[in-house]
């Protein structure tokens, strides 16, 4: 049996297991786009594979992501939060984790799901940047930056074009996985 060839980034095994189930596999339930949001947020300035390592007790933290329940998160939520160890005790990154699902519902009573509104952007289509070592990703591009504008309108924090190219890669709207990736041509 061949080893599984994966993108250089994914070189760890908790790496390896999001790369393998979850990076750039089209996803369409909004509370796990919305899980994705809100880690791509607190992950900026950091390593991904910190996030990844504190995923589970942000799920507990958060109340497994239910945006409802965030949106309705009060001071006393924002003070535990704070005291949690085992998440990004970030307070102007938690006060935005909170703004964001509120802004969440607003989009989804708009567009009916905010999986509607992100795919609508790339007419529900996955672009494949064909990524090699002659093409390496890049951290932001036109579609990041026009999403990452369009949020900011409706009042979301912390979602400047590099975290929202992450998202983008996250939920699969960008295939980035490499050409010598054996997920890059798996149809999802």
């Amino acid at each position: 049996m061949s080893e599984i060839k994966r993108c250089f980034w994914a070189n760890d095994p908790i790496e390896a297991k999001y790369h393998d189930e979850q990076w750039g596999r089209p996803e369409h339930d909004d509370q796990k786009i919305f899980e994705m949001l809100i880690l791509e947020m607190f992950q900026a300035g950091l390593s991904w594979r910190t996030i990844l390592v504190k995923r589970n007790n942000f799920r507990n933290a958060y109340d497994q992501f239910d945006y409802h329940k965030v949106a309705n998160y009060n001071q006393n939520k924002i003070e535990e939060l704070m005291s949690d160890p085992g998440i990004v005790r970030n307070r102007q990154k938690v006060n935005a984790s909170i703004n964001n699902a509120q802004e969440f519902l607003k989009v989804q009573a708009e567009f009916g799901s905010f999986d509607q509104y992100i795919w609508h952007f790339t007419n529900f289509k996955t672009i494949d940047h064909r990524i090699d070592s002659n093409n390496p990703a890049p951290a932001k591009d036109e579609l990041s930056i026009e999403i990452s504008n369009d949020l900011k309108k409706r009042g979301f924090k912390f979602v400047g074009p590099v975290t929202i190219y992450s998202l983008l890669q996250s939920i699969g709207i960008i295939n980035d996985h490499e050409l010598s990736c054996d997920f890059h041509f798996i149809n999802f």
